[in-house]
C-alpha cells in the first residue's frame, strides 16, 4: 500500500496561527462596521428628532396672533382663562430667551381656548434635565417635547444643550426676537415688553435655535455628536392691530 503522510505538529500550529489571524481580522472588520453603523444611526435619529421638533415649533409659532375677528380675545397665559390684561401683546403673551407662549384662534370662533390654541414651549436646562417641553391650554402639564431627563437617556435620542453650546460654555438662546427693522430686541422684549418699538408688540421675526447632543456617546471617542438647527419664523398675523 502507498504510504500516506499527515500534518506535522509545526504545520498544524502554523495553520492555527494563520487561521486565528484571519478570524481576528474578520472580527475587527465586523466590529468597526457595527460601530460606524451605530454612530450613523444615532446621528440620523438625533437629526430627525431635532428637525421634526424645529419644523413643528416654526409652524405653530408662525400662527401666533391669528384672529379672523380682530377682536380682543387674548387670554391670561398662566390660567388660560379670562381676558389678558396685555391685549396689545396679542398672540405672543410671553416671550423670553428660553420660553414662549403663543395664542391663536384656529377655528375662527372668536374665542381662545379650544385644543392647541394656547401653546407654550419651555427649555429646561437644569443639571438633570436637558429638554424642551410643550404644553397646550394649561392642561396635562409640561410634557417633554424634545430631549429628556438624564434618567431616561436610554429611551431618548437627544439632549438639548443650548445652555452650554456657546463659546466658553455660554448660553445660546432658543428664541431670539427682531423688530421690523431687523434689530435684535430680545433683551427689551423681556425688560420692557409693553414698548411698541422694542417690546412684544414690535416682534416681527422670531429666530429659533436648537442645539442638541446625541443621548449616547460614540463607542470609540466617548463623546456625543452635537447638532445645531436654526430657522426664522415670521408671525404674519402679529403686526395686525
Amino acid at each position: 500500500m502507498k504510504k500516506e503522510n499527515g500534518f506535522t505538529l509545526v504545520e498544524a500550529i502554523v495553520a492555527l496561527f494563520i487561521g486565528s489571524l484571519m478570524l481576528m481580522a474578520i472580527y475587527s472588520a465586523i466590529n468597526t462596521g457595527q460601530s460606524s453603523s451605530a454612530k450613523i444611526e444615532r446621528r440620523v435619529s438625533a437629526q430627525q428628532d431635532a428637525r421634526g421638533a424645529l419644523e413643528l415649533m416654526a409652524m405653530e409659532i408662525q400662527m401666533a396672533s391669528y384672529n379672523p375677528f380682530l377682536t380682543n380675545i387674548w387670554v391670561t397665559p398662566g390660567s388660560c382663562s379670562g381676558l389678558s390684561s396685555n391685549q396689545n401683546y396679542k398672540g405672543i403673551q410671553e416671550a423670553t430667551a428660553n420660553s414662549i407662549t403663543i395664542e391663536m384662534d384656529i377655528n375662527g370662533n372668536g374665542a381662545i381656548g379650544d385644543p392647541n390654541e394656547i401653546i407654550k414651549y419651555v427649555y429646561n436646562s437644569t443639571t438633570n434635565n436637558k429638554y424642551i417641553t410643550r404644553s397646550t391650554n394649561c392642561t396635562g402639564g409640561d410634557q417633554p417635547f424634545l430631549g429628556a431627563a438624564a434618567a431616561n437617556a436610554d429611551t431618548k435620542t437627544v439632549f438639548v444643550v443650548n445652555d452650554t453650546a456657546g463659546p466658553g460654555n455660554t448660553a445660546i438662546p432658543v428664541f431670539r426676537y427682531y423688530n421690523g427693522s431687523g434689530t435684535d430686541i430680545s433683551s427689551t422684549v423681556v425688560s420692557s415688553p409693553d414698548d411698541k418699538t422694542l417690546g412684544i408688540p414690535a416682534i416681527r421675526r422670531i429666530e429659533i435655535t436648537l442645539v442638541v447632543d446625541t443621548a449616547t456617546s460614540d463607542i470609540d471617542t466617548g463623546t456625543r455628536r452635537r447638532i445645531i438647527y436654526s430657522t426664522s419664523v415670521i408671525p404674519r398675523n402679529h403686526p395686525i392691530f
